[in-house]
């Protein structure tokens, strides 16, 4: 294999397939990254087994071929070299790294030794979308998921695929975000809608690595495929039934406030300054009011409160919170003003916008 390829492009290929490499002791070559020709492109895989991410870089192929080399050693190269113009040659698996004023001989592996990268069957079926749109409505769900090892699929985004929406959740139990996305938006082939868990990781990199442009969706029984320009992100799914979450939606709110969401933000943050170990705050609404009371205690700081003016219609109520959670929650809108709907201190309150009822943010009180 001979290429000439730009620092840039080479850099920009293996910062996509980094965090796709793995430290495995049984399985060494997972720490290479495999550097093949196809079709007149430069093809860069890593995989740890669990997931798979493919990069599609352009340059100058004199001679097709393949190698496997470790990944830190090649990283480190590119990263320090000075040159933009870098000529790749393979002989033996063994790979020369040459530019004007430098050469490294690195020593690889044969692209036969590489774990199969696999590969969807029906890529028929696919949904097509905005990949901004994809990833803005991701990033509205990922700080509600939690890894968990007693209850794997709560590790993961669930997607809810039915012809003429999308519908994205995540939960750790204590919160829940879900996102609807109408077909007004999307392109599909496929015949029937289904429902699958993506792990966390997988999204994380999607939205690390992803760009402008049109995003490509492929399933099959166990597996998902990303394809956004010249890069694929194959993963697993989650195998496990995700919660029927519908259940914990309270249909009916004793009450409901209308707030300025950035007034709302900064009483969360300016209050929580006094919260304890529980992380708790408290949010009070008395009979004939007009304005959301926020405030927390501490033995040792001390007390303060934060009076935040709003439209309120329903019952009184006192409940706590988890501050970090309601703040990721409220930085999730992009409205003016947000819906504060409670039915006490015992049932989840709900968050939604007042001019968009595609998503909304759930979320459990501290009982006290």
């Amino acid at each position: 294999m001979k290429l000439i390829v730009l620092k840039e492009n080479l850099k920009e290929a293996l910062n996509a397939v980094s965090r796709a490499t793995s430290d495995n002791t049984n399985l060494p070559i997972l720490k290479n990254v495999l550097i093949k020709t196809f079709n007149n492109k430069i093809i860069f895989s890593a995989t740890n087994l669990e997931l798979a991410v493919t990069y599609s870089a352009s340059g100058k192929i004199i001679e097709d071929g393949g190698v496997t080399i470790p990944f830190s050693v090649l990283s480190g190269i590119v990263n320090d070299c000075d040159s933009e113009r870098v000529n790749l040659d393979v002989e033996n698996n063994i790979l020369s790294f040459k530019t004007d004023n430098y050469e490294a001989k690195i020593q690889g592996l044969n692209e036969e030794e590489f774990p199969i990268i696999p590969k969807i069957e029906k890529t028929d079926q696919y949904l097509n979308l905005d990949f901004n749109l994809f990833k803005e409505a991701l990033l509205k769900i990922i700080g509600s998921i939690q890894i968990s090892d007693i209850r794997p699929e709560l590790g993961g985004i669930f997607l809810d695929f039915q012809l003429t929406q999308l519908k994205l959740a995540g939960t750790d139990s204590f919160r829940l975000s879900e996102k609807t996305i109408t077909d007004k938006n999307f392109k599909h082939t496929f015949s029937k809608g289904f429902k699958i868990i993506i792990p966390l990781k997988t999204i994380q990199e999607l939205n690390r690595v992803g760009k402008e442009g049109n995003l490509n969706i492929y399933i099959d029984s166990n597996q998902i495929l990303f394809k956004n320009g010249d890069l694929e992100i194959i993963s697993r799914l989650i195998d496990g039934q995700y919660p029927d979450y519908g259940q914990i939606i309270p249909k009916d709110f004793e009450t409901d406030c209308v707030i300025n969401k950035d007034i709302f933000l900064n009483a969360v943050k300016l209050v929580s300054n006094f919260t304890g170990r529980a992380n708790d705050i408290k949010i009070k609404v008395k009979e004939g009011k007009k304005v959301l009371e926020v405030y927390s205690t501490n033995q040792y700081f001390g007390e303060n409160r934060y009076l935040v003016p709003a439209k309120i219609k329903g019952e009184e109520f006192e409940t706590a919170f988890n501050w970090r959670y309601l703040l990721e929650g409220l930085k999730n809108f992009s409205s003016e003003e947000i819906i504060f709907r409670s039915n006490g201190n015992s049932r989840p309150t709900l968050i939604k916008s007042g001019n968009d009822d595609s998503y909304f943010y759930l979320l459990m009180p501290i009982k006290n």
